[in-house]
């Protein structure tokens, strides 16, 4: 078989792309290349800056490979960052437009010419990098040190005596089921991301959001700085006992406490600021087994004589476990070094715990008298295990006078070491380590929720000194909490106040695993993998639970402060966004709630007007807004919908899903969706809006609009689209309201048609969030210049540079402020004033119901609705009735006998389309559908008529009246123009000192007065 001819196969070796030699020998780093032939991708001009002389030589293409850069959010140092090439870079041909601006901000900005040659002066040598932690100095010895503390040395011995060492296994084994939990939540957290400084609260604020997060992060660092004074009372009591032994006192042993305190708490700052670091280690001699036995079952006494009275003093000493996870942001690999350092900690101090209760319950009993006379006597009557060693402590135990003993004597483990003074050192070394890495840990955590400013008056507290930004300000608040609780001097007193404070964060911890595991939203990946739900929902019940079963007034006071907390951030709204499982849970629920009513059938007691408003821009026609707002608020749908007019194209695309729009209705507090759209035609656009706007049955059923106030001097066209707008939406079954006010709606610079937004090419809205208006500019260089006015919503920080684009015309970037929030008469209460309705003709009852909706608002509460209706005085006692059956409240209902009437002679005139004639033929009448002719004139005179005189009537009844309500007229297709039809409309609610909203519902029931 004959190969083919080698001219003829297409080599694609050809086409790959070839770097240049200075990209070949750059040097690879995480992620792809560092060197000068692969630079910035951002710019335009250069197609692809990112790649050699020769890389696009033979393969023309902009796709790169993926690349570190591409995803990271800081730079390296050494090289600049690239960035991957935009939809519009690779889609659009640069020869057929130019790139909208908004194509060149990815650029760097730079101060001015001269700052660039200072920038790399300065960057000649690498920035001083802090000093970093491992997994094992850094998490497992500092969470080890932090377990291993005061109650370790001064309570596990006198909790041994009170539940027995079985109970005691059984309080650590709880302890530690629940730490272990804990730590396998803490570890699938810290590695669904890369972690920075703020430790648990860093984790809890991102996973659930910044409303529990905060909560929790105020608490946690208390709770620390709490903590502080529990070790510190420890270290206290234990020089105090030795002061004692030698006979030497200031005070009393309170005081004396309360002195040895606060002076070790000072100088634990001092060590703190210095950065130094304690370890210790404790050895324990050997036990018998009779002693052992009778250790083992509990022997209560006093008030806290009870097993979760000891729990409750003992699980502080577990709560060491988030030590390494508390300074996260000063370790080498968080993601890595929390959970293997956690949990092994975990694992080591659980064994070192049985095994020291175990040897302390085997090698000293629980009474003892300490004198060396109470030996046992020939002929007395001893029965306790003591008498089996030649001890006699009797007399004692009967008068409760015993000094030592795990029951009596806190210091008890060190009468039982090879080297007594060793554990005293051992209990100076446990408590000031773990005084100290609490002493650290709360500001660090702390420095992270005020740099949040989550809460106003804290941030003073974020200000960080030095190369590793130590929060100075953060250790002397630390220090004056932990002065206030060491003077209450007592150990007892403290831990199950710490207790309830760390069982809240882990239930918060363990629910933060368990909600974000349950959202199944896809950015949750943890690389830690051990860890379950359903493990992690259990292991916050049982720290709620305890919570309870331990103090309960204390929990109840940890939950209200978290309440208290959380319900001012609900309030307040903080403009973070850190892609919390709270927000994947409300998508679920929204998106679970919305296919859920796809089986609900409609009902007419569940009519709701879903509204869909023209408002071009919101902030264009606020009062249309606020109406409209008052209708629907905590009761229906509102979507405030802008028709771009243009040939779409991506920029304006973008303008016309801006979410500047979504930001000013967000700031007016207008619960309300926003949709967008580009057309050619503002009723194309209307009807893209009609027909695709909504979510299954979550969508409009009725259509409002502003009134088209100026259609005498716009083109006849116009008018005739605006009308079609309304004959569309009567085909697609919605009703239609039209709101016009004296004053108008529009409060824009540059009168509009309704929902119309001319976008011309010197002047457009590009990108979402944000208004860009170019003009021009002077510079000293005298260059052609363009200013980028950006205005700038509270969650994006404002800035000014500049930018030099690929032509040499410099892009100036200056804040500008963000769209006013003007006022509007709907916004007050309106007083007792009227609401008027004219029910002139029955629509299926929306005229009466969007009365009785704004009735129910706080604002309209005081007006009196009263009914108008044409007739006699029969008919006024057959609406009574029928209002009485909608138990809609109204009482007040008037008859319009005149309404039929003719109107004033002087009024009965009707002035025709400005330009049009009488000619009546077909063709012509197909090419200006608008045209009003003779025939349509004498045919819909009476009509006309009666809209003239329907005015008068509003005039003469309705002066001062806070609200028009009238029923609309409608004008049939085919045998109204439509501009005579807007012309019916306009002679309707002319002149009017109060808003009229003319009401037209789509002739099918939203009232009834039956219950099924």
């Amino acid at each position: 078989m004959e190969s083919p001819d080698a001219r003829n196969v297409v080599q694609l070796d050809a086409f790959k792309p070839r770097l240049s030699l200075s990209v070949a020998n750059a040097k690879i780093t995480h992620g792809g290349f560092d060197g000068p032939g692969y630079d910035n991708c951002s710019g335009y001009g250069s197609r692809v800056a990112s790649l050699g002389s020769d890389a696009l030589s033979a393969y023309e293409t902009l796709d790169p490979p993926p690349h570190y850069d591409f995803y990271t959010k800081t730079e390296v140092f050494g090289r600049q960052r690239r960035f991957r090439p935009s939809l519009y870079q690779l889609h659009n041909d640069p020869k057929d437009s130019s790139p909208p601006i908004y194509e060149e901000t990815n650029a760097e900005p730079i101060r001015g010419e001269d700052s660039s040659e200072e920038d790399e002066e300065e960057q000649k040598e690498p920035p001083s990098e802090p000093t970093r932690f491992g997994w094992i100095h850094g998490v497992m010895i500092r969470c080890m040190l932090n377990i291993w503390g005061v109650i370790l040395y001064l309570r596990l011995p006198w909790i041994t005596a009170q539940a027995g060492i079985g109970l005691t296994w059984v309080i650590i084994l709880l302890s530690s089921c629940i730490t272990g939990i804990t730590g396998l939540s803490t570890s699938a957290i810290a590695t669904n991301g890369k972690v920075k400084k703020g430790g648990t609260y860093f984790l809890i604020s991102r996973s659930l959001g910044p409303e529990l997060g905060g909560s929790i992060g105020l608490i946690f660092a208390f709770a620390n700085a709490v903590a502080v004074a529990m070790h510190t009372v420890g270290f206290a009591e234990t020089v105090t006992e030795l002061m004692y032994e030698h006979g030497a006192v200031m005070v009393d042993r309170i005081n004396d406490i309360r002195i040895i305190g606060i002076i070790t708490v000072t100088c634990l700052l001092g060590i703190s600021l210095a950065g130094m670091s304690w370890e210790s280690k404790v050895p324990i001699s050997p036990s018998t087994a009779d002693i052992f036995a009778t250790n083992f079952v509990p022997g209560w006494r006093g008030p806290d004589g009870s097993f979760f009275g000891m729990f409750s003093i003992f699980f502080p000493s577990a709560t060491g476990i988030l030590a390494g996870a508390n300074i996260s942001g000063d370790l080498k690999n968080p993601a890595v070094a929390i959970p293997k350092g956690t949990l092994m900690a975990i694992f080591w101090t659980t064994i070192s715990y049985l095994i020291i209760s175990a040897t302390i319950g085997a090698c000293v009993v629980r009474d003892a008298s300490g004198l060396l006379n109470d030996t046992l006597l020939s002929n007395s009557n001893c029965g306790d295990i003591s008498c089996q060693y030649g001890w006699d402590f009797t007399e004692c135990i009967a008068n409760e006078t015993c000094l030592y003993g795990i029951s009596n004597y806190y210091q008890s483990i060190g009468l039982v070491s090879a080297f007594a003074p060793l554990i005293t050192a051992g209990i100076f070394g446990a408590t000031l380590s773990s005084a100290l890495a609490c002493l650290v840990s709360a500001p660090k955590v702390f420095e992270c929720l005020c740099k949040d400013k989550l809460y106003p008056f804290i941030g003073i507290f974020g200000k960080g000194y030095g190369k590793n930004e130590e929060p100075l300000r953060g250790y002397l608040l630390t220090y004056v909490i932990a002065a206030c609780f060491i003077l209450i001097a007592e150990l007892n007193t403290i831990a199950p106040i710490i207790s309830n404070f760390f069982l809240c964060s882990y239930a918060l911890i363990n629910f933060s695993c368990f909600h974000a595991s349950i959202t199944n939203s896809p950015g949750w990946r943890p690389s830690f993998k051990f860890y379950s739900k359903w493990l992690s929902l259990l292991g916050a019940v049982i720290c709620v639970v305890l919570m309870f079963l331990l103090t309960w007034w204390a929990a109840l006071i940890a939950f209200g402060v978290v309440f208290l907390l959380l319900g001012y951030t609900v309030y307040k709204k903080p403009e973070v966004n850190w892609g919390s499982s709270v927000q994947a849970s409300s998508y679920n629920r929204a998106l679970s709630q919305c296919a859920g009513l796809n089986h609900v059938e409609d009902h007419v007691k569940n009519y709701r007007p879903q509204c869909l408003v023209l408002t071009g821009p919101p902030s264009s026609r606020p009062a249309l807004v606020d109406l409209i707002s008052c209708l629907t608020k905590d009761l229906s749908l509102m979507i405030c919908g802008n028709v771009v007019t243009a040939s779409p194209t991506g920029d304006l695309t973008i303008e016309a899903s801006s979410e500047r729009h979504v930001t000013w209705l967000n700031k007016r507090k207008v619960r309300s969706f926003y949709r967008g759209v580009v057309a050619a035609e503002l009723r194309t656009g209307a009807n893209m809006l009609l027909q695709g706007a909504g979510l299954g049955r979550i969508k409009p059923n009725v259509l409002l609009m502003g009134f088209k106030t100026n259609f005498s001097s716009d083109t006849p066209q116009a008018a005739h689209d605006y009308i079609s707008i309304l004959h569309d939406a009567f085909d697609l079954r919605y009703g239609v309201c039209l709101l016009r006010m004296k004053e108008g709606l529009d409060v824009s610079q540059s009168p509009q048609s309704h929902g119309e937004r001319r976008i011309s090419a010197a002047k457009m809205n590009l990108t979402g969030g944000h208004k860009h208006h170019f003009s021009p500019f002077p510079l000293p260089n005298n260059k052609p210049t363009y200013v980028y006015a950006w205005a700038v919503s509270n969650a994006v920080s404002q800035w000014s540079s500049s930018v030099v684009l690929q032509s040499g015309v410099r892009l100036a970037f200056v804040p500008v402020e963000a769209e006013p929030q003007r006022s509007t008469g709907f916004q007050k209460a309106q007083g007792k004033k009227t609401i008027d309705v004219y029910w002139l003709s029955d629509d299926g009852g929306l005229t009466l119901l969007l009365p009785y909706l704004l009735s129910r608002r706080k604002r309209w509460a005081r007006c009196k609705v009263r009914v108008f209706v044409g007739g006699d005085a029969d008919t006024r006692e057959e609406v009574i009735a029928l209002i009485k059956k909608f138990r809609l409240g109204f009482h007040d209902v008037e008859v319009l006998p005149d309404v039929y009437q003719s109107p004033q002679p002087e009024r009965c005139v009707l002035i025709a389309h400005p330009g049009q004639d009488c000619d009546s033929g077909s063709e012509r009448q197909q090419e200006e559908p608008w045209r009003i002719t003779e025939q349509d004139l004498e045919r819909n005179r009476a009509k006309s008529l009666r809209q003239i005189r329907l005015n008068e009537v509003l005039k003469d009844y309705s002066r001062e009246a806070a609200l028009i309500v009238i029923t609309m007229p409608v004008g049939m297709k085919g045998a109204c123009p439509n501009t005579l039809y807007l012309a019916w409309l306009d002679f309707l609610s002319r002149d009017l000192r109060p808003p009229v909203l003319l009401v037209r519902g789509n002739q099918e029931n939203v009232l009834t007065f039956y219950c099924q």
